[in-house]
Protein backbone atom coordinates (compact mmCIF):
# COMPACT_ATOMS: atom_id res chain seq x y z
CA UNK A 1 0.00 0.00 0.00
CA UNK A 2 3.00 2.37 0.98
CA UNK A 3 4.35 1.74 -2.79
CA UNK A 4 0.97 2.45 -4.49
CA UNK A 5 0.93 5.68 -2.56
CA UNK A 6 4.07 6.54 -3.21
CA UNK A 7 3.48 6.03 -6.85
CA UNK A 8 0.32 7.96 -6.62
CA UNK A 9 2.22 11.08 -4.34
CA UNK A 10 4.12 11.78 -7.65
CA UNK A 11 1.21 13.07 -9.63
CA UNK A 12 -0.35 14.82 -7.09
CA UNK A 13 -0.33 18.55 -6.47
CA UNK A 14 -2.03 21.45 -4.46
CA UNK A 15 -5.50 21.77 -5.16
CA UNK A 16 -6.00 17.57 -5.49
CA UNK A 17 -8.24 15.46 -2.60
CA UNK A 18 -8.61 12.02 -2.59
CA UNK A 19 -11.40 10.09 -0.71
CA UNK A 20 -9.82 6.84 0.39
CA UNK A 21 -12.82 4.12 0.91
CA UNK A 22 -11.83 0.53 2.78
CA UNK A 23 -12.90 -1.31 5.92
CA UNK A 24 -11.00 -0.77 9.05
CA UNK A 25 -7.32 -2.32 8.76
CA UNK A 26 -7.55 -2.13 4.72
CA UNK A 27 -4.71 0.49 4.20
CA UNK A 28 -5.79 3.47 3.57
CA UNK A 29 -3.44 4.97 6.41
CA UNK A 30 -0.42 3.01 4.99
CA UNK A 31 -0.95 4.52 1.56
CA UNK A 32 -1.72 7.60 2.83
CA UNK A 33 1.62 7.33 4.73
CA UNK A 34 3.04 6.20 1.19
CA UNK A 35 1.63 9.56 -0.83
CA UNK A 36 3.23 11.39 2.11
CA UNK A 37 6.97 9.67 1.46
CA UNK A 38 6.54 10.65 -2.48
CA UNK A 39 6.11 14.56 -0.64
CA UNK A 40 9.27 14.66 1.52
CA UNK A 41 6.49 14.13 4.44
CA UNK A 42 7.42 11.20 7.58
CA UNK A 43 5.38 10.06 10.19
CA UNK A 44 2.30 10.14 9.12
CA UNK A 45 -0.35 8.21 11.69
CA UNK A 46 -3.78 7.88 11.60
CA UNK A 47 -5.93 11.09 12.60
CA UNK A 48 -8.58 9.23 14.05
CA UNK A 49 -8.97 10.93 17.50
CA UNK A 50 -7.77 14.23 16.51
CA UNK A 51 -9.67 14.21 13.24
CA UNK A 52 -7.14 15.92 11.03
CA UNK A 53 -3.34 16.55 10.71
CA UNK A 54 -1.73 19.10 8.54
CA UNK A 55 1.84 17.74 7.31
CA UNK A 56 4.53 19.95 5.53
CA UNK A 57 6.10 18.59 2.19
CA UNK A 58 7.18 19.56 -0.55
CA UNK A 59 3.49 20.38 -0.52
CA UNK A 60 1.18 20.55 2.10
CA UNK A 61 -0.84 17.25 2.90
CA UNK A 62 -4.09 17.59 5.13
CA UNK A 63 -5.02 13.99 6.40
CA UNK A 64 -8.25 13.98 7.77
CA UNK A 65 -9.95 10.81 8.93
CA UNK A 66 -13.82 11.42 8.77
CA UNK A 67 -14.70 8.08 10.68
CA UNK A 68 -15.88 9.45 14.03
CA UNK A 69 -17.83 12.14 11.88
CA UNK A 70 -20.21 9.32 10.25
CA UNK A 71 -23.75 9.96 11.71
CA UNK A 72 -22.64 13.19 13.05
CA UNK A 73 -24.15 16.86 11.12
CA UNK A 74 -22.74 17.86 8.44
CA UNK A 75 -22.06 20.85 10.07
CA UNK A 76 -19.62 19.56 12.20
CA UNK A 77 -17.28 18.42 9.01
CA UNK A 78 -17.78 22.29 7.70
CA UNK A 79 -16.29 22.94 11.22
CA UNK A 80 -12.94 21.71 9.88
CA UNK A 81 -13.05 24.25 7.41
CA UNK A 82 -10.94 22.36 4.95
CA UNK A 83 -12.34 24.09 2.33
CA UNK A 84 -9.72 26.84 2.78
CA UNK A 85 -6.77 24.37 2.58
CA UNK A 86 -8.09 23.16 -1.01
CA UNK A 87 -6.00 25.44 -3.27
CA UNK A 88 -2.91 25.09 -1.60
CA UNK A 89 -2.79 21.36 -0.62
CA UNK A 90 -2.79 17.93 -1.13
CA UNK A 91 -5.98 16.58 1.05
CA UNK A 92 -6.77 12.75 1.78
CA UNK A 93 -10.17 12.29 3.71
CA UNK A 94 -10.67 8.07 5.03
CA UNK A 95 -14.35 7.38 5.55
CA UNK A 96 -15.59 10.65 3.91
CA UNK A 97 -18.44 9.29 1.84
CA UNK A 98 -20.88 12.22 1.77
CA UNK A 99 -18.68 14.93 2.85
CA UNK A 100 -16.06 15.28 -0.04
CA UNK A 101 -18.82 16.52 -2.29
CA UNK A 102 -19.17 19.56 0.06
CA UNK A 103 -15.72 20.59 -0.96
CA UNK A 104 -15.64 19.87 -4.74
CA UNK A 105 -16.74 18.28 -7.40
CA UNK A 106 -13.21 16.83 -8.97
CA UNK A 107 -11.66 14.48 -6.47
CA UNK A 108 -10.60 10.93 -6.68
CA UNK A 109 -11.82 7.99 -5.03
CA UNK A 110 -10.27 5.42 -4.00
CA UNK A 111 -11.64 2.01 -2.79
CA UNK A 112 -9.24 -0.58 -0.66
CA UNK A 113 -10.51 -4.03 -0.32
CA UNK A 114 -9.20 -7.00 1.13
CA UNK A 115 -8.07 -10.06 -1.04
CA UNK A 116 -8.01 -13.49 -1.13
CA UNK A 117 -5.10 -13.63 1.43
CA UNK A 118 -4.27 -11.91 4.73
CA UNK A 119 -1.66 -9.28 3.03
CA UNK A 120 -3.73 -9.17 -0.38
CA UNK A 121 -5.78 -5.89 -1.24
CA UNK A 122 -7.84 -5.00 -4.43
CA UNK A 123 -7.47 -1.67 -5.23
CA UNK A 124 -9.63 0.03 -7.31
CA UNK A 125 -10.14 4.39 -8.57
CA UNK A 126 -12.59 5.99 -9.94
CA UNK A 127 -12.28 9.75 -11.21
CA UNK A 128 -14.46 12.88 -10.42
CA UNK A 129 -13.92 15.46 -12.92
CA UNK A 130 -11.92 16.45 -15.66
CA UNK A 131 -8.76 16.73 -13.54
CA UNK A 132 -9.44 12.82 -12.73
CA UNK A 133 -10.01 12.11 -16.26
CA UNK A 134 -7.92 9.13 -17.47
CA UNK A 135 -5.71 8.72 -14.36
CA UNK A 136 -5.25 5.14 -13.70
CA UNK A 137 -3.39 3.63 -10.78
Amino acid sequence: MKELGRHIGESLHAGDLLLLKGDLGAGKTALTQGIGAALGIIGITSPTFVISRIHHGKEKLVHVDAYRLVGEPLAIFDDLDLDSHLSDSIIVIEWGEGFVDRLTDSYLEITIDFGSGDNDRVVTSKGHGARWRGFEL
